[in-house]
């Protein structure tokens, strides 16, 4: 009940955000207050209705649980949180995100990341999840997506419906056929209330610590999209596409030369969505320019048009496209100075159908710490949520922005 009555006061407190021509909604916390939250996920059940997902946590813990909260059309705001028991133990990675699967069959997955605790390698970690059969009211014991002993690390995943209704996942792996520094790129299938099966390798040798994409399209092409190893040390995104339903996936193709070279993390990952004009796509690099980078294919990835530049800031990074009545909706966050420090803000563009720039703004002022944006919808309803600093606790925060 405190969780409960903690979410009501901040509702109706929200933080104030300045937008010319009132184009952002007053924002609201959806996450417990008392709690540190991070993580925020935006998917939709199988009926189209908007659904956020996080991990809440005391400050003093490393592992948390997942909540997740449903959209309710009628009061156009979302329902209290519902925890998931059974997610105890998930690590707080806001690269390696929480993220829920609503398949159309009415079964519910909710698939996170664990530590490993792998002799093998002390950094590994390990990818499990759960289904529910009754809508969310109850959940199996979480089990680990890969069962292979040899298979000690897996994470930064991503899930999605298939056209047939069922949910597909990939991630990275260490289990690859070269020795050579990355991780492997694998991919599966859940069918029915049997979980994911059938597990398979995409690719070798590709970044072995930035999110993957993976995106099924309305003609039911599954597309995979992640940061490569190319030439030993370049690190650049690769797009891959699947025409026949995961059985035989394309070869890779960069979706822009930027050669960066760097012997590092860059965890930032790439998106990607698609509409009447193409595929559409967004990432971060430090080659050939800095920050956040926006492109498109018109021929379902065999060529891909000159990259543009998001922000103006050099460090403008975690980057997310979404379509919403056909027009492009992107957001990521970039640093802002704030008096003898820095805090982070939100950048969003509108672009249109072409890809052309509508318009651009800024979600959050220099004032507050927000970052790590997720982009959802309700129709034409664009709805952000994102991660906010204060008081040393994460909030879970929600806008919407105006078509």
């Amino acid at each position: 009940m405190k969780y409960f009555l903690s979410v009501l006061l901040v509702l109706a407190v929200g933080v104030g955000c300045k937008e010319a021509g009132n184009k952002v909604s007053r924002p609201s916390v959806i996450s417990h207050i008392n709690m540190d939250a991070s993580c925020p996920y935006f998917t939709q059940t199988a009926e189209g209705i908007p659904v956020v997902s996080w991990i809440e946590k005391d400050s003093a813990e490393d592992a948390g649980t997942m909540f997740y909260t449903l959209y309710d059309s009628a009061t156009q705001m979302f329902g209290p949180p519902i925890e998931i028991p059974v997610t105890k133990g998930a690590i707080p990675h806001d690269e390696n995100l929480p993220k829920m699967l609503f398949k159309k069959d009415g079964v519910v997955i909710a698939v996170f990341g664990v530590e490993a605790n792998d002799a093998r390698n002390k950094y590994a970690g390990k990818v499990m999840y759960t289904q529910s059969f009754d809508g969310g009211r109850s959940w199996q014991a979480a089990q680990p997506l890969v069962r292979d002993t040899a298979g000690y690390d897996q994470r930064y995943f991503d899930v999605a419906v298939t056209k047939d209704g069922e949910g597909a996942i990939v991630w990275l792996d260490n289990r690859k056929d070269t020795s050579a520094e990355g991780s492997s790129v694998y991919f599966a299938k859940a069918t029915g209330k049997e979980g994911f099966r059938d597990e398979k390798r995409i690719v070798s040798q590709v970044c072995q610590c930035c999110r993957t994409r993976l995106y099924v399209a309305g003609t039911g092409d599954i597309h995979i999209v992640y940061r490569a190893i190319l030439n030993d040390s370049i690190r650049d995104m690769v797009h891959q596409v699947s025409v026949d339903q995961g059985q035989t996936f394309s070869s890779p193709v960069r979706i822009s030369a930027d050669n960066w070279v760097v012997r590092g993390c860059p965890h930032t990952g790439p998106t990607l969505t698609a509409n009447s004009s193409g595929l559409h796509f967004a990432w971060f690099t430090m080659g050939n320019g800095k920050g956040a980078f926006y492109c498109k294919s018109v021929d379902n990835g065999l060529s891909y048009t000159k990259k543009e530049s998001l922000s103006d800031e050099p460090m403008a990074k975690h980057p997310q496209i979404y379509t919403i009545d056909d027009r492009l909706l992107l957001v990521w966050d970039e640093p802002v100075p704030f008096r003898k420090s820095s805090n982070s803000r939100i950048g969003y563009q509108w672009r249109k159908a072409d890809g052309s720039l509508d318009r651009a703004g800024r979600l959050t002022d220099s004032t507050v710490y927000a970052s790590y944006p997720v982009l959802g919808s309700f129709r034409t309803d664009a709805m952000v949520a994102y991660k906010q600093i204060v008081d040393n606790k994460g909030r879970i925060v929600l806008n919407h922005i105006a078509l």
